[in-house]
């Protein structure tokens, strides 16, 4: 793993990194499939100890969009009926997290044929339920307040969760900085 591939985990996930959050996407440029695979079965060796993931959702020849996570907490997270509701609705069968997951990833591998992006994916990052729901029913529209997501339900909360997420990452950035490792950084829960 290079630095390079440290400095965007720690830039993108850090939140998801320290345990605060479900899970963080995000999109990095990839050499090649072989490499890209190979670094990802890396990354899980050293990540796996501290109850973190990593897969891929999709890629093309240059870059590659991916999903770091914790699947205990997607599982808490999936369990709350408010979840299974808006998953139900949107066609999954939220029988297991792994069948959840592998929709969800399937969704994301389809975006050029269907042209429909599946918003209910904020779900499998942590967002609030009714602040999913709120985006899937307007459109992106009326939201009270716009951070890490777009906030149709409890704005205070919201903004106390966003400025942890941005001090954790700053934290994350210099302890990167003075040269403590992404193994160290990552924390069990």
């Amino acid at each position: 793993m290079t630095r390079t591939s440290e400095e965007l985990l720690i830039r993108h996930c850090s939140p998801t990194l320290a345990g605060l959050k479900t899970g963080n996407i995000f999109t990095c440029a990839v050499e090649d499939r072989e490499t890209l695979y190979r670094d990802l079965r890396e990354l899980n060796r050293m990540l796996s100890s501290k109850g973190l993931r990593i897969l891929p959702l999709r890629h093309s020849a240059e870059k590659a969009m991916l999903y770091l996570f914790r699947p205990a907490h997607l599982a808490s997270d999936l369990e709350d009926p408010r979840a299974r509701r808006i998953l139900n609705s949107c066609g999954y069968c939220t029988d297991t997290v792994n069948g959840c997951l592998i929709q969800m990833m399937q969704r994301m591998r389809r975006l050029e044929e269907t042209r429909s992006f599946p918003h209910e994916i904020g779900l499998f990052l942590g967002y609030p339920p009714e602040d999913v729901r709120g985006f899937i029913e307007n459109g992106a529209e009326g939201c009270k307040f716009s951070g890490c997501w777009k906030v149709y339900d409890d704005e205070e909360q919201a903004r106390k969760i966003f400025d942890r997420f941005r001090k954790c990452t700053r934290v994350y950035t210099r302890q990167l900085t003075c040269g403590k490792s992404l193994d160290r950084l990552a924390v069990s829960v």
